[in-house]
């Protein structure tokens, strides 16, 4: 399974790559907000950041436009400032359309807000790059979204759909290890949702039991 951060932030997303080999970069408004920087500084900030790499980076067009014509010119304007970036689009009629014009021209998508499988079979069919069904939200509203999941992984693989899944708004280490173990492309989260599936409190525990037998170990 691929690692996504979720971060607008240069100084997270730099020490994740140089040290947990996070293979991407998924940003939304909220992020660049959290940035505390204009919109055009954060993502030139990316840009070169991820100049030399194969380091895939999403990049969200303004929320606000409601016509795939809209979308798609402002789809243009982002994509050529990097190659990495692959350009999010939301998961509605005029989204899907303005996602299949610019998979066309060769601009990738991701195509995000997903919350049903029937939106995330109309993303495989035209090709996008990846798809993020949300299960972040849903979860933390109480939904268990492993069935809706599953239908997604096997639509995808009823019809050998190319674009990757993504696990999207991780909020936990299980739910990264249930959409791996589920057979998901990739998981996107925030940096302190990685840090803490890296630990655990019986780790600790036996560090300190370990610990104590080795400063009672006599040539230690």
């Amino acid at each position: 399974m691929k690692y996504f951060l979720d971060s607008g932030k240069i100084d997270e997303i730099r020490y994740a790559y140089e040290n947990y080999k996070i293979d991407g970069v998924t940003t939304n408004p909220r992020h660049i907000m959290d940035s505390g920087k204009p919109f055009l500084t954060v993502i030139n900030e990316l840009a070169e950041e991820s100049r030399g790499k194969e380091f895939p980076i999403s990049v969200e067009i303004n929320p606000h436009l409601k016509k795939a014509e809209d979308m798609i010119q402002a789809a243009k304007q982002l994509s050529p400032i990097s190659d990495n970036f692959v350009i999010k689009v939301p998961c509605n009629e005029q989204g899907l359309i303005a996602a299949k014009k610019l998979e066309e021209q060769d601009v990738r998508t991701n195509v995000t807000l997903v919350f049903t499988a029937s939106q995330a079979l109309q993303v495989g069919r035209i090709g996008a790059k990846y798809v993020s069904p949300f299960v972040g939200w849903q979860e933390a509203a109480g939904v268990d979204c492993t069935q809706f999941m599953q239908d997604i992984l096997d639509a995808f693989a009823n019809f050998g759909f190319e674009t990757e899944i993504i696990a999207a708004a991780i909020r936990n280490g299980q739910q990264i290890a249930t959409y791996a173990a589920m057979g998901a492309h990739i998981a996107t989260a925030g940096l302190a949702v990685y840090k803490d599936s890296f630990e655990h409190p019986f780790t600790d525990k036996g560090l300190k039991i370990f610990g104590d037998a080795w400063d009672q170990t006599e040539g230690n």
